[in-house]
């Protein structure tokens, strides 16, 4: 199973000809994940509390997103191993498996508060069951991870998440006050308080989330060995000009159609809950409110289609990642293409994660709040993982001559400083 098709990939390998924008898989994909449950949650609480006003963060977060991603393809493409291995010949493998048991923590947290938003989006329409439901929608992405082709999987679900464009029809239905957008997208206002920095890390950790710096490494390794004439780029370096551009293309479409639905979110959540007063989002269905200019009595249908969408496609990249790095730092068989029976344990961590996430969707909060705190999360253990993933990135003896770039390495730093700086002020104001 790999994240494109057998015919996108028999074609990247056949010809150079078709160029970089038809052969785009794993870096769109990675995006559409982005757009999760907990990211659509974390950008509605964004728009009804503040309104416009972190509306820059999404335009700040595009090109740091892009550099990142860029940069893990990038390394898996180039050494065909993902980057938790790249990473134990970087640092003592110890030290890397701490750092890779917190990820597998944060996806657990993770998968659980898309669980429960799933169960709850479903509850929203049946009017119950939403434990029932997250059950059900937890044994059937570890069912789909196991007997499913992921490209089959995911091809379904690329056009359910197209409910997510309901967002964009609020600007055609609704009085928006375009002075307000502008200056929310272009000026950087932030109010130095536990709530705000609390939702600024939501929003950095559910925009560049760590697991999708492992994802799309790995996709890249799993799109080599699916590929019979393809090569890690330090065996064959002949392939580097294709194989670099298709992932800079890549990645920089998926990471800006991830962010523009974010954008929309936010601006439809600020035009329609925030303008009347409803700051704070409590419950899925307080969140599903914000479609009702556009869908009407269709409101909860649409909101629970994009929930559902992007938690089915998110919850197994979610497990597979935590997969992916702990064996490869376990020093395990890994990977989607392999059956069960081959890669026991590999396919035992993504059962253990959607387990263990399932535990977590049992805690009493509401999902819309273990949405956001899940996102927060992940903003903060995505700082010391941007730092480790520059540093192989920019190593020679592990890159060759395809080390990342002078504005990869830029920009890459400049999240890590980003990210570190919004975490340690939440931690002085907590």
């Amino acid at each position: 199973m790999t994240a494109t098709s057998s015919s996108e990939t028999a074609s990247s390998a056949k010809s150079s000809s078709t160029g970089p924008v038809r052969r785009i898989g794993p870096g769109l994909i990675t995006g559409a994940a982005d757009d999760d449950p907990s990211g659509i949650a974390t950008y509605s609480q964004a728009g009804a509390q503040a309104g416009f006003g972190l509306m820059w963060t999404l335009v700040l977060t595009w090109p740091l997103m892009v550099a990142v991603q860029s940069v893990s393809a990038r390394i898996g493409r180039v050494t065909g191993r993902g980057l938790a291995f790249n990473m134990c010949r970087c640092f003592p493998r110890p030290v890397v498996f701490i750092a890779v048991a917190g990820l597998f923590a944060a996806n657990a947290i993770n998968i659980g508060a898309d669980l429960s938003a799933m169960g709850a989006a479903v509850a929203l329409l049946s009017g119950r069951g939403d434990v029932l439901f997250a059950a059900a929608f937890g044994l059937g992405s570890l069912l789909a991870i196991v007997f499913v082709p992921y490209h089959r999987y995911v091809g379904f679900l690329r056009w359910a998440t197209l409910s997510l464009a309901a967002y964009v029809g609020v600007v055609f239905t609704t009085p928006i006050d375009w002075a307000g957008v502008a200056v929310g997208v272009a000026v950087p206002r932030l109010e130095f308080d536990r709530q705000t920095l609390t939702l600024l890390v939501a929003l950095l950790g559910t925009t560049i989330s760590p697991y999708l710096f492992f994802w799309q490494s790995s996709q890249e390794v799993e799109e080599v060995k699916a590929d019979a004439n393809a090569q890690p780029l330090v065996r064959s370096p002949r392939q580097a000009g294709r194989e670099l551009t298709r992932i800079r293309w890549d990645t920089a479409i998926g990471m800006a159609a991830s962010n523009l639905v974010g954008l929309f979110i936010i601006l439809t959540t600020a035009a329609t809950l925030h303008a009347t007063g409803k700051t704070d989002i409590e419950s899925t269905r307080q969140a599903a409110e914000a479609l009702r200019p556009v869908a009407g009595e269709a409101a909860f249908l649409l909101f629970s289609l994009g929930i559902l969408a992007t938690g089915l496609l998110s919850v197994p990249i979610l497990a597979a990642s935590s997969a992916f790095a702990m064996g490869d730092v376990c020093g395990w068989k890994v990977g989607l293409e392999y059956k069960m029976r081959q890669a026991k344990r590999f396919y035992a961590v993504i059962a253990a994660s959607i387990l263990i996430g399932f535990a977590v969707l049992l805690l009493p909060i509401d999902p819309i709040k273990m949405l956001v705190w899940a996102a927060v999360v992940n903003g903060v253990i995505v700082v010391p993982i941007v730092a480790a993933l520059m540093i192989v990135a920019s190593r020679r003896d592990i890159m060759g001559r395809f080390v990342a770039t002078w504005p990869q390495r830029l920009l890459g730093w400049a999240t890590f400083v980003t990210m570190a700086a919004a975490a340690v002020a939440l931690f002085v104001v907590l």
